[in-house]
């Protein structure tokens, strides 16, 4: 049987990238055309045409999320030896990398890896040896030029050498130098440092590199437009004996230049790969006509583009709703009114995403949506890991796993408290610079200190504690849940919880969870689980990672976010000029690009409809601004739109700009079908309806139920409605559009 007939199922254009395996390849797969079954049933095709074995396939992707279903259809498809090809992200590779050879550069195989969070401690701690002020210095833009020195690979040294003429660039330089210093230390690295120190591993260890080069035979790297410099290196170095190299992209999805991806990685692969082919997926399997249309005439006024056009088989669909509200209130009022109205149609509540530019817009939508008592969930709000008493517990065993982190170390060597101030763990912390060793080599010594002395019999009961854990974790008579709760007895955090902090209950019932989730883990990892191997998956979380596509709730998030997501019906929030794009990229048609590849990528996600909405005024950051319509919304054709709301005019001299100067834009593509819906005001009307306790009501939504607390609010009432079918729910009475019964 011919192998090739396994793959009929598939396009043209797909076959043709699943059967070319020999050199370089690059896939420019638009949105929605099916990159991911490429890349699954290339693997298959490679494995059952006999090329290689599982093993000597590595396929890098962006986020934990996209590894795993990587990973799991890969192991459907190719049921025997599935699970050994390395299907994860550059993280995740570098850090197996650098578990098993890091001895060659300094690191130890229980290296911690810092998250945003370490790294800006330590950076302020750095500030602080070297008297540098955080007002002159901010330590975000201290934290963005070390992440673009080590993208361009640039160490500490380099940089200070070209600083000499930049006193503040010879300041970043000096945090810099102090920081990776602290990092050694430490036996830790940032997330830029793990692919650093792998790309520095091969360059100075030719045995190392050699061994990854025989090892694999086949690469393929996932969103490719994402890629930074240091992460072509790291793939171009291990691709260059087999030049089996397959990268999928999309060069109008690139939108990550803050974090220093790089577009011409994917505009020059054909340069820097000689002899590669190009095949072009253009036929998209998520979207209307109409949406998919709308997204080409946008992205089409882009500059420095390989060009292409998507087209579908689907039907044309609904026509996009450009709605106009008199503010940023009533167009959360709007959007929650659309949702309800949805639901009652049919829909689910996880069927709605709702996306914007910036998190500051999503404070009004959020109120909106718990008045109407819409289930919600913000992508980028607080995480788990995040929560205090979660950094503490993850600390306890970050600290045990690798005792030299001294960030961990500090966050917790007084909590519960021990009577170590921070005044004497500053003195073991500058023994520890001057010896040049961790934090925790001198706290185990402290008697040897004169300074130390007095806090030495503070110092041991703790130096005891962690290395009994320590023992108790190497004999090997625990599982990791079971080790979990030696960790939990042994410091007493439970009772600190009970005694100390508020809401003890929920926290309480917060670190069982990450119990749930260290139990989940050894479930999935076996016989392989360890210790290290949770912590850096924790780590290497993002909050994409968690997103729960099962619960039935209403999602919001940046456009930036939303990249790789799709959902049947999208509503993008806020698109006018100076919000999206921002007043900040006018002068840069570099930035405009990003910006309108953004907008490509938010209208993309949309499958059946797309909303587009938008305000005569907004208040955002304390000011009000009357913003033109954003240039995005104008390039989309008058035949695919329907407008609704308020006719929009955009008085001169008000504050809106476009391309950076005042502007009056009449009714220009905004008098399409004026009279096609209510105007804002009947849809977004308060309910004047007076509700109390024992009311019995009919909601559109939750059906039947009766009213067991009605409270005052400022203007309103919030009323809890125990409903027959749908539980007990929370609404303001302005907002829910109640029958009584």
């Amino acid at each position: 049987m011919d192998i090739k007939s396994n793959f009929s199922h598939m396009n043209n254009m797909q076959q043709q990238a699943v059967f070319c395996t020999e050199g370089p390849l690059l896939i420019l797969a638009g949105a929605g055309s099916g990159k991911t079954t490429v890349l699954v049933n290339r693997i298959a095709y490679i494995l059952q045409s006999g090329l290689c074995q599982p093993w000597q396939i590595l396929a890098i992707t962006f986020t934990n999320k996209a590894a795993g279903e990587l990973r799991d259809r890969i192991s459907n498809a190719v049921p025997e030896g599935g699970d050994d090809i390395w299907a994860a992200t550059f993280h995740s590779t570098c850090a197996r990398i650098l578990r098993r050879f890091g001895d060659r550069i300094g690191f130890s195989s229980h290296f911690t890896v810092y998250d945003t969070a370490d790294q800006k401690s330590l950076i302020k701690k750095c500030m602080a040896q070297l008297n540098i002020d955080e007002q002159f210095l901010p330590i975000k833009s201290v934290i963005a030029e070390i992440s673009k020195a080590k993208d361009k690979m640039q160490s500490p040294e380099q940089m200070l050498k070209g600083s000499e003429l930049d006193s503040r660039k010879k300041q970043v330089a000096q945090i810099y130098q102090l920081y990776q210093s602290e990092l050694m230390n430490s036996d830790a690295m940032d997330f830029d440092d793990m692919l650093c120190n792998t790309v520095r591993l091969f360059e100075e260890n030719e045995d190392v590199l050699g061994y990854y080069q025989n090892l694999f035979k086949y690469i393929m790297v996932d969103e490719y437009q994402d890629t930074n410099k240091v992460q072509y290196k790291f793939v171009a170095m291990l691709a260059a004996k087999s030049r089996n190299i397959c990268v999928v992209g999309d060069d109008d999805q690139s939108i990550y230049k803050f974090r220093g991806a790089t577009i011409e990685n994917i505009l020059s692969f054909e340069e820097n790969f000689k002899n590669a082919k190009v095949i072009r997926l253009e036929q998209n399997y998520r979207s209307t006509k109409t949406i998919l249309n709308a997204a080409n005439k946008v992205i089409e006024n882009n500059t420095a583009r390989k060009g292409k056009t998507l087209w579908t088989e689907n039907a044309s669909g609904d026509k996009i709703i450009v709605h106009t509200a008199a503010s940023e209130r009533e167009e959360a009022a709007y959007i929650a009114r659309e949702i309800l109205e949805g639901v009652a149609s049919g829909r689910s509540f996880s069927d709605f995403a709702v996306l914007y530019r910036m998190n500051a817009q999503s404070n009004s939508i959020e109120q909106a949506f718990s008045r109407s008592g819409i289930p919600h969930r913000i992508i980028g709000g607080h995480r788990f890991y995040d929560r205090e008493e979660i950094k503490d517990m993850t600390a306890y065993l970050r600290v045990i796993d690798n005792p030299n982190d001294n960030i961990r170390l500090a966050r917790v060597i007084n909590v519960p408290k021990r009577g170590i101030g921070r005044t004497t763990m500053d003195r073991a912390g500058e023994i520890a610079v001057s010896e040049n060793v961790s934090v925790y080599e001198i706290i185990k010594t402290a008697d040897n200190y004169p300074e130390l002395s007095r806090a030495a019999g503070k110092f041991k009961p703790f130096v005891d504690m962690i290395e009994g854990l320590t023992d108790a974790l190497d004999s090997g008579d625990y599982t990791l849940a079971e080790f979990y709760e030696l960790v939990l007895e042994h410091t007493g955090y439970r009772e600190y919880l009970k005694a100390e902090k508020e809401n003890a209950d929920v926290r309480i019932e917060n670190i069982e969870e990450l119990k749930s989730n260290i139990i989940k883990y050894e479930e999935e990892y076996g016989d392989e689980a360890s210790l290290s191997g949770f912590l850096e998956e924790i780590s290497l979380l993002t909050d994409i990672d968690n997103y729960d596509t099962e619960a039935d709730s209403t999602v919001m998030m940046t456009l930036h976010s939303a990249k790789g997501l799709e959902f049947p019906v999208v509503f993008i929030a806020g698109m006018e000029e100076g919000v999206f794009p921002s007043n900040s990229v006018y002068r840069n048609p570099d930035e405009i690009n990003e910006e309108r590849r953004l907008a490509y990528v938010g209208i993309t996600r949309a499958k059946e409809k797309l909303y587009i909405t938008k305000t005569k005024s907004r208040m955002l950051f304390g000011s009000t601004t009357h913003n033109a319509p954003s240039r995005f919304v104008t390039e989309i054709p008058d035949s695919l739109v329907k407008t609704t709301g308020d006719r929009f005019t955009f008085p001169v001299g008000s504050s809106g700009t476009s391309a950076g100067r005042s502007v009056s834009i009449p009714s220009a593509g905004y008098s399409r079908n004026p009279s096609a819906a209510p105007s804002f005001a009947k849809l977004g009307e308060k309910n004047t309806t007076t509700y109390s306790v024992g009311d019995r009501v009919l909601h559109k939504i939750f059906g039947k139920g009766m009213i067991v607390k009605a409270e005052k609010m400022g203007g309103d009432t919030m009323l809890e409605i125990s409903f027959e079918t749908k539980g007990t729910k929370t609404l303001m009475a302005n907002f829910c559009k109640m029958e009584k019964i």
